[in-house]
């Protein structure tokens, strides 16, 4: 059986990549090794990937990009570059919920055997702050997407209950604050486009698609810009 190819996308964090997948298998991904380069890298990245591969945009059968939340400018970058390819070749567009592909990957190297355990994947939004969700090894949410200050009493009444698996480059900052016994930081859970996979290729069956013409980044929180913290734009999913 030929499965349909898709593109997947992933800007949100400090590197992007990109992953080219046949129904829920990774064919081929690259990914940068710069930080925060995604404005000059991006669409080389793509280019290299799709002629690597010997395919073309119109061959696909999707585009998914991570839609956020994460970096202001990587999503922007990351979900207009998807947008664009996706209407010039008149294939469907897929947006994905970062901090759930985040927690997917963790899931993946996370005991299965562990009563009331929930996962946290945490994105850094600057000082203290974090974008953060719970899920449990389901991947049932168990507290909604929220930007979070993160404290010494940060989780406490989940912790009590349980343990969580916290990972992320937001959760890096934490290690020193959240001390609970039951808070576990995995030495690594490198976070990819590779990642997408599962979720995308689930709303390709279903036919969950997003709007190409007014999909927007799932940016959480306003955009603060300038020595005078000049609002932006606040912008959801649509």
């Amino acid at each position: 059986m030929t499965y349909p190819l898709i593109l997947q996308i992933e800007t949100s964090g400090d590197f992007c990549s990109v992953a080219l997948s046949a129904g829920e298998e990774c064919m081929a991904w690259m990914e940068t090794s710069t930080v925060r380069n995604h404005a000059t890298m991006l669409t080389p990245l793509i280019e290299a990937l799709l002629v690597q591969e010997k395919i073309t945009v119109a061959q696909l059968a999707a585009i998914a990009v991570s839609i956020g939340p994460g970096s202001y400018t990587g999503l922007r970058i990351g979900v207009s570059t998807a947008k664009g390819l996706c209407f010039g070749a008149g294939i469907p567009l897929i947006a994905v919920p970062t901090l759930k592909a985040m927690a997917r990957r963790l899931l993946c190297q996370t005991p299965k055997t562990e009563q009331n355990t929930l996962i946290c994947p945490m994105i850094d939004a600057r000082r203290m702050e974090v974008y953060t969700a719970l899920f449990d090894t389901h991947l049932n949410t168990v507290k909604d997407t929220v930007a979070e200050i993160i404290d010494e009493h940060s989780f406490e009444s989940e912790l009590a209950c349980g343990t969580i698996y916290f990972a992320g480059n937001g959760a890096d900052k934490c290690k020193k604050i959240i001390t609970h016994p039951h808070a576990i930081f995995p030495d690594s859970c490198i976070f990819s486009a590779k990642d997408l996979i599962p979720d995308a290729w689930q709303a390709f069956q279903t036919g969950k698609f997003a709007d190409v013409a007014y999909t927007e980044p799932f940016y959480l929180k306003d955009f603060m810009a300038g020595p005078h913290g000049r609002n932006i734009k606040k912008a959801g999913f649509l």
